[in-house]
């Protein structure tokens, strides 16, 4: 696996499961991955000898991030090594624009857009959408990296001309007004095996996913098969082998829009490790290894993840002394940690909360307490504070 982040260190859990050895190509040592398996390449991701001696006797070669240049895969590819997902499929999840593109061709459903080249870009699609705009950056960016809500026109060619001048690709797209954001996990087999995880309902803060509920509650039943529908459809078009993420926007008005792409496994589907029968880390391993796929049932009504994201000031009370307080608090919390240094804002782990079987997803306040009992634990072990207030000792 491409890259040694915490997207690696998950996947090799499964692998191990599975009796497989995950090689990382890895920056750092004290890369998540990277500290936990026993074969570990170091090395950039642009380097294609490094991109060669990670894939060296591996039946597979996959992604922690979607960052590698194709050009240097489709060498791998010709040397005989199997890329999984292909380079002709990752450049839609690498290039904003060739993804917009080319789902706009299949029909599928996405924002109105334009690609920026020059100022007046900004001013032309501006005046026919006539309403607000985002600006993007055409590759990189992340997390709320690499995107601008502007404010107006005048913010839009602002922050256009601070891209540009990066030496950034640009486009440009309407602002949709949305209810909220959703995902649409898929995985697919080179055989063209495909299976689907429950929608998923996901919030987000500052451009980082804080929150996945799971399955997406009150979502119409035509537009939750609408969805899961869309991502095996934008798999099998895309030639995808293994897990593919649709980002998706709910629109006021009840549609659907496609919002962001990637071809790995991904955070709206971190629930799955408990919330579900296959989790999407051993799915992706079955995909690229060509095993058939496994049964993606939700194990209960409701399962909510959240994220832990480093505190603006870092608690004095260590992880390992949180976790102890976490559990005599929350014995069912379960905690996945990445073994990364705490920062702000930071996703250091995650925590998954698994309803009660009794519960019904169409029950808002069974909804809202598995999500408040996995906001608390989440927030407890990135501020070593309870969003409650509870106090053991009073």
């Amino acid at each position: 696996m491409v890259g040694g982040g915490q997207l690696a260190r998950m996947t090799h859990q499964a692998a191990i499961a599975l009796g497989q050895t995950l090689r990382v190509l890895a920056l750092h040592a004290t890369d998540p991955a990277a500290q936990v398996s026993p074969d570990v390449v170091l090395g950039e991701h642009t380097d294609m000898e490094a991109l060669r001696r990670a894939a060296a006797g591996a039946d597979a070669l996959t992604f922690d991030h979607e960052h590698v240049p194709t050009d240097l895969l489709e060498k791998l590819v010709a040397d005989g090594v199997n890329v999984a997902p292909p380079p002709s499929a990752l450049v839609h999840a690498q290039d904003k624009l060739v993804m917009r593109r080319r789902l706009d061709e299949l029909g599928a459903p996405v924002p109105r857009f334009a690609a920026v080249r020059e100022l007046s870009d900004v001013d032309a699609f501006a005046a026919r959408v006539n309403g607000p705009v985002v600006v993007k950056t055409v590759r990189g960016g992340y997390d709320g990296r690499g995107v601008t809500l502007a404010r107006d026109v005048a913010d839009a060619r602002d922050a256009a001309q601070q891209y540009l001048s990066g030496g950034a690709e640009v486009l440009v797209e309407e602002r949709v007004e949305m209810r909220r954001e959703l995902a649409a996990l898929v995985a697919r087999s080179p055989f063209g095996q495909g299976a689907a995880w429950p929608v998923v309902e996901t919030v987000q803060r500052d451009g980082i996913c804080v929150e996945v509920i799971a399955p997406a509650p009150r979502l119409d039943n035509e537009l939750r098969s609408a969805a899961a529908q869309l991502g095996l459809q934008l798999a099998a078009e895309l030639g995808v082998v293994g897990v593919l993420a649709v980002e998706l926007f709910e629109t006021v008005d009840g549609a659907l829009l496609v919002n962001e792409l990637a071809m790995r496994p991904h955070n709206s589907g971190h629930w799955t490790m408990d919330g579900a029968r296959t989790s999407q880390f051993e799915q992706h391993l079955r995909a690229v290894l060509d095993y058939p796929l496994g049964d993606t049932a939700p194990l209960a009504p409701v399962t909510v993840m959240a994220n832990v994201l480093g505190a603006q000031q870092e608690p004095e009370m260590t992880m390992d002394e949180r976790l102890h307080h976490l559990f005599g608090r929350v014995p069912d919390a379960k905690v996945h940690l990445y073994g990364k240094g705490e920062r702000p804002g930071r996703k250091i782990g995650h925590v998954n909360i698994i309803g009660d079987a009794t519960g019904s997803l169409d029950d808002d306040k069974y909804v809202a307490e598995v999500r408040e009992r996995a906001v608390r634990a989440a927030h407890w072990l990135s501020h070593a504070e309870w969003t409650d207030g509870w106090d053991p000792h009073e």
